[in-house]
């Protein structure tokens, strides 16, 4: 079944403008045009009621949660957000108490921050909070948005450790059970700036039947029915292994080097989007679209 919610997976670094800048004032038109144009507008035009949304902003990932969800907080209301909340979960007896669980089911839109995706999971997975905005995207108009570790965990499986030099040696990457909002795909986050794309590869070859989604920073991908948009200012790379031909994964030692025949790698900007119905990839601004009359 289609779930008849969104998602909003973003690599990290979101660019929401920095409230704690002292020369904020003086570079409120650059701030200004991003807040119009970027992803946290973004959140809010395809949310329910626009500004009339209830916004519920989980910081359950952070170390600094105190600092992570006033800022979004205050980056939302900016944009004429009426209601947004902080909701700091620091334990699975919290995630399963009624108060939560009615936050949850009056939120029109919840927005993970950055942070530690396995504490993410480890806390909310499985709990009645977990639960009800899980039934929630499938049923409602709801938004699942998540940065950095909130996108790394929205996928039924997720990477939750493995260094970027050495991911492509056998066993160096680390994978688990993630929240569950999209099956079939892996998702790395910070992708471009942290050189990440050996980690990809190696979750891909592990099972050819996984999509990787590799986000960059101040970048990430709508998802709503079967197609996927991006959005943002950077790129997303897609990883798909359905058709390899080859690979030494089962013949090599732990840490040995995998080798990898007929990988295929798209590369998304913005606007471009990817159908996971086909598993075709469409470039907006394609230079060959449309094409001249007169040839």
């Amino acid at each position: 079944m289609i779930p008849v919610g969104k998602l909003m997976i973003i690599g990290g670094a979101v660019n929401k403008g920095s409230f704690a800048e002292t020369e904020y004032d003086q570079n409120i038109e650059k701030n200004l045009n991003f807040f119009e144009r970027g992803i946290l507008r973004k959140i809010i035009n395809e949310s329910r009621l626009k500004e009339d949304s209830v916004i519920e902003i989980i910081t359950t990932a952070s170390q600094i949660p105190q600092i992570v969800g006033p800022e979004y907080k205050k980056a939302f209301e900016f944009l004429g957000s009426k209601t947004v909340n902080v909701l700091d979960i620091q334990n699975r007896e919290q995630a399963n108490s009624d108060a939560i669980v009615a936050r949850a089911n009056a939120a029109d839109v919840v927005i993970f921050t950055g942070g530690d995706q396995l504490r993410l999971t480890s806390i909310l997975g499985g709990t009645r909070f977990h639960e009800a905005i899980l039934l929630k995207y499938q049923e409602q108009d709801f938004i699942y948005a998540g940065t950095s570790a909130g996108a790394a965990a929205a996928s039924e499986n997720m990477i939750y450790q493995g260094s970027s030099h050495e991911a492509l040696l056998k066993g160096e990457i680390k994978t688990t059970q993630g929240l569950g909002f999209m099956e079939n795909v892996i998702i790395d986050t910070h992708f471009v700036q942290r050189g990440r794309i050996g980690r990809l590869f190696q979750a891909v070859v592990n099972n050819p039947r996984t999509l990787g989604i590799g986000l960059g920073e101040d970048t990430g991908l709508f998802i709503y029915g079967d197609k996927m948009t991006a959005i943002g200012s950077g790129l997303v790379i897609l990883v798909d292994g359905r058709f390899i031909k080859d690979t030494n994964l089962t013949n090599i030692e732990l840490g040995d080097p995998i080798s990898i025949d007929n990988l295929i790698v798209h590369v998304m900007s913005v606007n471009d989007h990817y159908n996971l119905k086909t598993k075709e990839l469409t470039i907006e601004n394609s230079q060959y679209n449309p094409i001249p009359q007169d040839i």
